[in-house]
């Protein structure tokens, strides 16, 4: 009887390694061959999963931004404001083994995207996501007097996102003045900006 295989897990499993691999040894030297063996398959067993290289790329960048939003969904489950922010910013940041491999995965990423269209288009979707939440956030803050009306959800919003995505290369190439520590304080300087003097502090 011929054995079942759960293509959706094998898939996962993949993209998965693909991932580490990449945070491992960097993007241009990776190549399928490289994954097949690190995974335990045979060579050119990954093209009923991935024909191609792209195809894989893509898939695991897709990975790395869902693991993302995933812990996002959870940290801020109930809260709004500053609090929603800052636990946002929080699993963003590359504060922690883990989350620094994904920076190290998504900077190439980003590098991609400026020449590839179907790499633009997951980033862009990303970027959609994440304009959606902090937008909302910004504006329930706004409503409950924490956050200035003046800055403008739009504005605020924005310049949350760029310090986001620029931490993640600055964790990256300058360590020593960009440290989980250095990192928390950062976004600490910045809520500061958007807050009113009613706003809590962090806890």
């Amino acid at each position: 009887m011929p054995k079942i295989v759960d293509h959706d897990a094998r898939r996962l499993e993949l993209v998965e390694v693909t991932w580490r691999v990449i945070a491992r040894r960097g993007f241009d030297g990776v190549t399928l061959r490289d994954i097949a063996a690190e995974a335990g398959f045979a060579n050119g067993a990954l093209k009923p999963y991935f024909p191609t290289r792209a195809s894989l790329m893509r898939a695991t960048f897709t990975h790395v931004f869902g693991r993302t939003n995933e812990r996002i969904r959870v940290a801020t489950e109930g809260l709004e404001g500053l609090a929603a922010l800052r636990r946002f910013a929080m699993e963003v940041l590359p504060l922690d083994v883990d989350r620094l491999d994904e920076a190290r995965v998504v900077i190439p990423f980003w590098q991609m995207a400026i020449h590839e269209p179907e790499f633009a288009e997951v980033n862009d979707e990303a970027m959609a996501q994440w304009r959606s939440w902090i937008g909302h956030w910004v504006d329930r803050g706004v409503e409950a007097g924490e956050i200035r009306p003046e800055v403008g959800s739009a504005a605020a919003g924005e310049a949350l996102l760029t310090f986001l995505m620029g931490a993640q290369v600055v964790a990256v190439l300058d360590a020593e003045f960009n440290s989980p520590r250095h990192l928390n304080e950062q976004l600490e300087a910045h809520l500061r900006m958007l807050g009113t003097d009613a706003a809590p502090c962090a806890g």
